[in-house]
């Protein structure tokens, strides 16, 4: 190591004190971690219909108190009884799929939703998905 300091080194550091700046601790930006307000709603047993309308009017009501993170419950679609009906899609009847669905294909909710997620296997895995939401404007 150097142990004599150039002059454009003591300028620098001259400079640098001049100004009263602050170095922003790397580890308090390291240790920072997103903290969500999370709710988690259970569709198991809705009807697409049903389940359409309750995560609808869960989203919006989700937003309205603040909260950032929704935790979905759709399950796998193993126990679905679509496999009958002929007329409904094998993928699309399932909540698994349809949920997420309707929710792009709405507008109005797009509108609060940053992103979806997969869900771990602590929330649920295949069966579950994350969605979270903007901030609401005051």
């Amino acid at each position: 190591m150097n142990k004599k300091i150039s002059n454009k080194d003591k300028k620098d550091w001259e400079l640098f004190l001049s100004k009263k700046e602050k170095l922003q601790d790397k580890d308090a930006i390291q240790n920072h971690k997103q903290n969500y307000k999370t709710k988690s709603i259970d569709l198991h047993g809705y009807s697409l219909s049903e389940a359409n309308k309750e995560i609808e009017k869960f989203i919006f009501d989700c937003y309205d108190k603040g909260v950032n993170k929704i935790i979905v419950v759709t399950g796998k679609g193993l126990h679905s009884q679509n496999e009958n009906d002929p007329y409904v899609s094998k993928d699309l009847g399932i909540l698994k799929y349809s949920i997420p669905d309707y929710i792009k294909n709405n507008y109005t909710l797009m509108n609060i939703i940053n992103n979806f997620d997969k869900a771990s296997i602590d929330d649920g895995g295949e069966g579950a998905f994350y969605i979270l939401l903007k901030k609401k404007k005051l």
